[in-house]
């Protein structure tokens, strides 16, 4: 058997497999975050404890045989989140998160080093580590004079399980410290925000073997000794383990509350300039590619609040058969946007309207122009290099059959919908602490699932959703010349 742990915002998740990739049994522990000011996202790495010894001892209490049979144990994380410990791995303050926003104004003067986008590929966003450093040095200098080691969420709780500090390679490319290239930390860059190597972790790729769980654990939780914790992953990387999205051209598009367009690639292949994150993958040899859409659904639901209908009923009154748009565009910046633009203050707008213009005409645009957002980091990918032939649809939205409809027809590609089952991130975690334990090809062993249903591009409807496409692509510099 083998443990997949995935830590996110929410909530964390324990997820049973057995030897043959067979989902056993998961459970779950919910986590809160605490905003004590305008912009701040907090959380105590004690409830990190607490919620994964909660998601543990149910899967003990339910499947105790199962758990006693595990060989290894696989962690995935939330990503960028700074957990600050002193000389004696005592937490320093709550862990800055991944959705944090304070550190805006220290990143903007890290990302004007031009050290940064050459070493690490990316450009520096506040929800990554490195500027949320350089907040506590600016603003709690007794606390950053202390630090004598950051680690990232998922890696906090490797310290518990295994009494190591190590990192893997796909999250720590989140923190704006890493050589993405050359798989490594920047001694350069560490520098340049105060730090060393000395107060980072050792790297290992996600596959490898990264510790040993505890013999307290190991009793605790009824398991023999010797059970082996894996590199891991950070979620994204992770979910893409889950799904198979491991070999250059792969590639899935994450309709949740954000928005996310993942590819798989075989080369470092950055491009900073187009907002898109290039980050190592979870597997050796590989990186990945992200478009990042700030609100996807999260449009949707935003729409369905301020109309008293729920979001299916709003997708339910489109139909079945693909509308041409009408005319009506939407910029689903309602919390800024990443990917292409870079831009926190950026704000949603319609346009277009007119007396006609009723519900269904303003849900209909709002799921045209999340699409669009889609095909906006499609042709970001595309500039650093990226092909993709066809995507993979996860994600709540990818319930509706009109959403995939039209994210076919605005990206001009296929989407498969996977058959029923859970491929997130607890589920790669899981499958990585496999391959630690039995040496397994990495790539033959994160198998893509069968494919349920493929969503066709509307061909009738090409070109009406080009000339769809430049009218919301002329609406951004419109509505930034304004703010």
């Amino acid at each position: 058997m083998y443990l997949g742990i995935d830590l996110g915002t929410s909530g964390v998740k324990a997820l049973l497999m057995d030897g043959g990739q067979r989902i056993i049994a998961s459970a779950n522990s919910s986590l809160d975050v605490s905003r004590p000011h305008l912009g701040w996202s907090e959380q105590a790495p004690a409830d990190w404890i607490r919620a994964t010894e909660e998601a543990v001892g149910a899967l003990r209490a339910s499947h105790p045989k199962e758990l006693a049979a595990v060989k290894g144990i696989g962690l995935s994380g939330q990503m960028h989140g700074a957990t600050l410990l002193d000389a004696e791995d005592k937490v320093l303050r709550p862990c800055i998160l991944w959705n944090d926003t304070r550190s805006h104004a220290e990143a903007a003067r890290l990302d004007a080093d031009p050290r940064f986008r050459k070493i690490t590929g990316n450009i520096v966003f506040p929800g990554f580590t490195a500027p949320k450093l350089m907040w506590v040095k600016n603003n709690e200098p007794g606390v950053f004079a202390r630090v004598a080691k950051v680690l990232l969420p998922k890696d906090y709780l490797r310290l518990w399980l295994a009494g190591e500090h190590i990192s893997e390679m796909s999250d720590s490319a989140g923190t704006s410290w890493l050589d993405v290239a050359g798989r490594r930390w920047s001694p350069e860059l560490l520098a340049a925000t105060d730090l060393d190597e000395r107060q980072m972790p050792r790297l290992v790729e996600g596959s490898e073997q990264a510790g040993i769980l505890r013999a307290e654990l190991a009793a605790r939780w009824g398991m023999g000794a010797g059970v082996v914790i894996a590199g891991g992953a950070g979620d994204n990387a992770a979910s893409a383990c889950g799904m198979g999205t491991v070999k250059p051209g792969e590639a899935f598009a994450s309709l949740g509350t954000s928005g996310v367009l993942f590819a798989a690639n075989g080369a470092y292949l950055p491009n900073p300039e187009s907002a898109v994150h290039t980050f190592c993958h979870a597997l050796p040899n590989a990186w990945h590619q992200m478009g990042v859409i700030l609100a996807a659904t999260d449009s949707l639901n935003w729409l369905a609040g301020i109309t008293g209908r729920s979001a299916g009923e709003l997708t339910g009154e489109l139909g079945d058969a693909l509308r041409a748009p009408s005319g009506v565009t939407f910029l689903p910046y309602i919390s800024g946007e990443r990917t292409p633009h870079n831009d926190a203050a950026i704000r949603g707008v319609f346009s277009g309207l007119d007396r006609e213009s009723d519900r269904a005409a303003l849900a209909q645009a709002v799921l045209e122009g999340v699409a669009f957002a889609f095909r906006d980091s499609l042709e970001a990918l595309a500039s650093a290099g990226t092909t993709l032939t066809r995507v993979t649809a996860i994600g709540g939205g990818s319930r509706s059959r009109y959403w995939l409809k039209a994210i076919a027809t605005a990206l001009g590609l296929p989407v498969d919908l996977p058959a029923d089952g859970d491929f997130g991130a607890a589920f790669g975690a899981a499958r990585l602490g496999l391959i630690a334990v039995e040496g397994a090809d990495p790539f033959a062993a994160c198998t893509a699932p069968a494919t349920a249903e493929t969503i066709e591009p509307d061909a009738a409807l090409a070109g009406a959703y080009a000339k769809a496409y430049e009218r919301y692509r002329a609406l951004y510099p419109a509505v930034k010349s304004t703010m």
